[in-house]
């Protein structure tokens, strides 16, 4: 069996625009005053065309569309990719079809499009519940609309998630408590839940270097932070089953799972990164970021010139290990040494354990809660030989 088909196979599109740039994203997002969808869906058109040349009767699980703001997005342009989505592959039984979106009145118009179109479930940018902080992350709608678009996509959707942003300026624990609780109160099956990082590339770091957002959290406050967010889960049936993201059992976003259970998948768009095994070598795409280039190099037939990399077995058992111990799941070991060609030390692996960091199951490998507070220390000890 080739390994990928131990996560799976989606696809991953990426609509790049947005209405404004929040100051804290990192994504590949832009801002235009003028979209000629009719184009954009020719280019998406022929690239899963192309893409399904080459992954011929793969059974397709998910589709997941990310942005920017796919729910800027026509639900014509959206009805014409799904459509010609299950022309291209067979798709599994009751497959996940994910749409971001905002939760501002344009976009809540559309839901009932997007669910006619074939999308499945919704996953909504909510980030924060008081217009203060909403304002404070650039975010363009408020408490009120945001409510007001989840219960009109609670109405079109049996799957809806919501996201939110914590460790926030200013930010006390007894503030979160109570916010979360109002999340928790809300949620149908599916939270994300991020703490606030400074990203480079965005205006919130070019802030945060010349001395500004004042009142971010010590790490002891986001580490109190985190724990709670744990716990308020738990006892509210939607425990975490990646760092980030809480689910009540069988709700788990099975898109995302593809990409920490190491699977394949397709990535179409500007900036869209994807994974495709191939006559047994794993290869590492990645499309230009710009929006302009993207659709010139579709028009002109240049998409399949493209250089992919091929990924060693030493690169592809390093990203098992950082995706999988995401997971609470955890990495399977016996999987890691087939992957990569050779066992994690053995001496470091006794020693997180020893700390309480990790533990072993059945020849699984796990994150503890107390590991997952530092998790990316825990990956550098285990990825050093």
């Amino acid at each position: 069996m080739e390994d990928w088909r131990h996560g799976g196979f989606g696809l991953y599109l990426h609509w790049p625009y947005c209405e404004s740039k929040c100051p804290y994203c990192d994504f590949n997002s832009h801002v235009a005053s003028h979209i000629d969808q009719t184009q954009w869906q020719r280019a998406y058109l022929s690239e899963i065309d192309r893409l399904g040349r080459e992954t011929q009767g793969r059974i397709l699980n998910s589709v997941f569309f990310g942005g920017g703001t796919p729910s800027l997005m026509a639900p014509e342009l959206v009805a014409a990719i799904i459509e010609r989505i299950r022309a291209t592959w067979p798709m599994s039984n009751d497959p996940e079809i994910t749409l971001e979106a905002n939760p501002g009145s344009v976009e809540a118009g559309r839901f009932r499009g997007f669910q006619q179109a074939g999308v499945t479930r919704v996953s909504m940018g909510m980030q924060a519940m008081n217009d203060a902080d909403l304002r404070r992350l650039g975010r363009r709608h408020s408490a009120e609309e945001a409510r007001e678009a989840f219960e009109i996509a609670r109405s079109c959707f049996d799957r809806v998630s919501f996201d939110l942003i914590y460790a926030r300026q200013d930010q006390t624990l007894t503030a979160w408590r109570e916010e979360l609780g109002r999340a928790l109160e809300l949620a149908i099956d599916h939270l994300s839940l991020y703490q606030l990082t400074i990203e480079d590339g965005t205006a919130f770091a070019d802030r945060f270097a010349k001395g500004g957002l004042k009142g971010l959290p010590s790490e002891d406050l986001s580490a109190e932070m985190f724990e709670l967010t744990q716990e308020l889960c738990e006892k509210a049936g939607l425990p975490a089953y990646e760092v980030s993201n809480h689910a009540r059992p069988g709700s788990e976003s099975r898109h995302n799972l593809i990409y920490w259970r190491g699977g394949d998948y397709v990535g179409i768009g500007p900036g869209a990164h994807g994974r495709l095994t191939l006559l047994g070598t794993r290869w590492a795409t990645e499309a230009p970021k710009s929006p302009a280039l993207w659709l010139n190099m579709l028009e002109r037939g240049m998409m399949p010139e493209l250089p992919r990399s091929a990924l060693s077995a030493e690169e592809h058992g390093l990203e098992y290990l950082l995706m999988s111990l995401r997971l609470n799941e955890g990495l399977d070991l016996q999987r890691h040494r087939q992957i990569s060609g050779t066992s994690l030390n053995p001496h470091r692996i006794r020693g997180l354990m020893d700390l309480g960091m990790i533990k072993s199951d059945n020849d699984r490998l796990q994150a503890t809660p107390g590991g997952r507070l530092v998790l990316n220390a825990v990956l550098r000890e285990l990825a050093t030989e």
